[in-house]
C-alpha cells in the first residue's frame, strides 16, 4: 500500500469523489437490496450529477434494475418486515423514475411508501426501527426513511407527509439528546424494557459516532425537500446547529476526526472512526452550503476532511482508493445481545472499504470540492 500520509493531501488535488466512486465500480461487489449498498449508489449517482458522465447513473441503473420487476415488486424485499433499513436502497429509484418515467419504478416507490404508511409507531408517532425491535427508535432509522419520505412527498404531492417527516426528526431529538453534552444516544426504548435502556429515560448508554452521523446526514438531506415555509423547518435547522456545536466539542484536535464512542477518546480501545468522520464532514459542509449553518462551521469540516485524507485514505497497487478504519457494524439488542456498552462498541470489527464509510467519503468529497 502507498499511504497518502507520506504525501501532502490538499483540497485541490484530483477529484477524490470521482476517484473513490471509480474505485467502487472497478472493485465491483454484486448489489444487494441493503441499506449500505443503497448508500454507495446514492453517492455514485451524485458524482454523475456533478460530472455529467453517464457511466455513473448507468451503474446505478444496472445495480437496481434486477430487483424491480414489471409490476414494481422488489426482489428480496418484504414489506411485512417493517424494517426502515430496507427503505434506503429505494432512494435510487427516484433517479430512475425521473430519467425514464417507467411505471415499474413508480410502483416500487409506492411499495416502499406503503411500508411507511403501516410502519409500527410509538405513542407519539415515531417509527419503530424494525418490527423485531418493538417500541424502539434508533438514530440510524431517521436516515433510512426520512429523506426518502420527504422526496416521495414532494415528488407525488402528498403535502401532509412533510408533517410526519418533521415529527420523526424532532421527536427523536426530544427523547435522545443529552442536555449536558448535546450529543444524542444511539437508541431509545419507549417501553424501557430492553436491557440496554435506561429505566428513567429509555436511552441506550453511549454516544455512537455513526449513529449521530446517520442523523446528521438525514437532516441535511431531508431539508432538500421540506418546503421553505413549513412550520417545522426552522426547528430542524436548530437541531442541526445544536448537533454541530456538540460535535465540535468532541472533535479530536490533532487529527480533526471523531472517535467511535464520541465523548470517550481518552479510553483504551477507542479509535478514530472513518464512517462517522465522513458523515459529519458531509453534513456540516452541506449545511454550510445550504445556509443552515454559519460560514465558519466549514472549518470544522475542513479540518476533519484533511484528517481523513491524511490518516484513513490509502491508494493500493492498482491505484484504487481505500478507506480504512470503519466500524463494520453495530446495533442494539438482538441475538447475540448487543448491550450498547463502551466495550461493545469498541469490540466490533474494523474494516476497509465498507460502503458505510466509502459512500459518505464520496459525499464528503463532493461537498468539500464545492467548498
Amino acid at each position: 500500500m502507498a499511504s497518502l500520509t507520506s504525501q501532502t493531501p490538499t483540497l485541490t488535488q484530483l477529484s477524490w469523489s470521482t476517484r473513490a466512486a471509480d474505485s467502487i465500480i472497478r472493485r465491483y461487489v454484486p448489489f444487494k437490496w441493503h441499506y449500505e449498498h443503497g448508500l454507495a449508489l446514492q453517492a455514485i449517482a451524485r458524482v454523475g450529477q456533478r460530472t455529467g458522465l453517464v457511466k455513473y447513473p448507468d451503474y446505478v441503473k444496472t445495480a437496481l434494475d434486477p430487483f424491480v420487476d414489471a409490476a414494481g415488486n422488489i426482489k428480496t424485499y418484504s414489506v411485512e418486515e417493517f424494517n426502515l433499513d430496507q427503505i434506503n436502497p429505494g432512494k435510487g429509484l427516484f433517479l430512475l423514475y425521473q430519467a425514464t418515467g417507467a411505471e415499474r419504478y413508480r410502483k416500487a416507490l409506492e411499495l416502499l411508501r406503503e411500508q411507511l404508511r403501516n410502519q409500527p409507531r410509538t405513542r407519539e408517532g415515531g417509527f419503530w426501527h424494525k418490527k423485531i425491535y418493538p417500541h424502539q427508535m434508533w438514530l440510524d432509522g431517521i436516515y433510512m426513511a426520512s429523506p426518502f419520505y420527504a422526496e416521495f412527498t414532494q415528488t407525488f404531492a402528498e403535502s401532509a407527509g412533510f408533517d410526519d417527516v418533521a415529527n420523526q426528526i424532532t421527536l427523536i431529538e426530544k427523547h435522545m439528546r443529552d442536555p449536558k453534552t448535546g450529543l444524542l444516544y444511539h437508541g431509545w426504548d419507549e417501553s424501557r424494557q430492553q436491557r440496554w435502556a435506561n429505566r428513567q429515560t429509555g436511552c441506550s448508554p453511549n454516544f455512537w459516532g455513526r449513529a449521530m452521523g446517520w442523523y446528521a446526514m438525514a437532516i441535511v438531506d431531508t431539508l432538500d425537500w421540506i418546503p421553505a415555509d413549513h412550520p417545522q423547518r426552522d426547528a430542524m435547522i436548530a437541531i442541526l446547529r445544536r448537533m454541530v456545536a456538540a460535535l465540535a466539542n468532541v472533535q479530536d484536535l490533532p487529527t480533526g476526526l471523531w472517535y467511535q464512542v464520541l465523548d470517550q477518546g481518552h479510553r483504551a480501545g477507542n479509535y478514530l472512526e472513518a464512517s462517522a468522520s465522513c458523515m459529519f464532514v458531509y453534513a456540516i459542509a452541506k449545511g454550510v452550503r445550504q445556509g443552515h449553518l454559519a460560514p465558519n462551521d466549514i472549518e470544522v469540516a475542513r479540518k476533519a476532511y484533511l484528517g481523513i485524507l491524511g490518516n484513513l485514505i490509502e491508494i493500493d497497487d492498482r491505484g484504487l482508493v481505500n478507506l480504512n478504519g470503519t466500524c463494520g457494524t453495530a446495533g442494539l439488542g438482538g441475538t447475540p445481545y448487543r448491550d450498547g456498552s463502551f466495550e461493545y462498541y469498541v469490540s466490533e470489527r474494523i474494516v476497509t472499504n465498507d460502503y458505510k464509510g466509502a459512500g459518505p467519503f464520496i459525499l464528503a468529497s463532493l461537498e468539500m470540492e464545492n467548498a
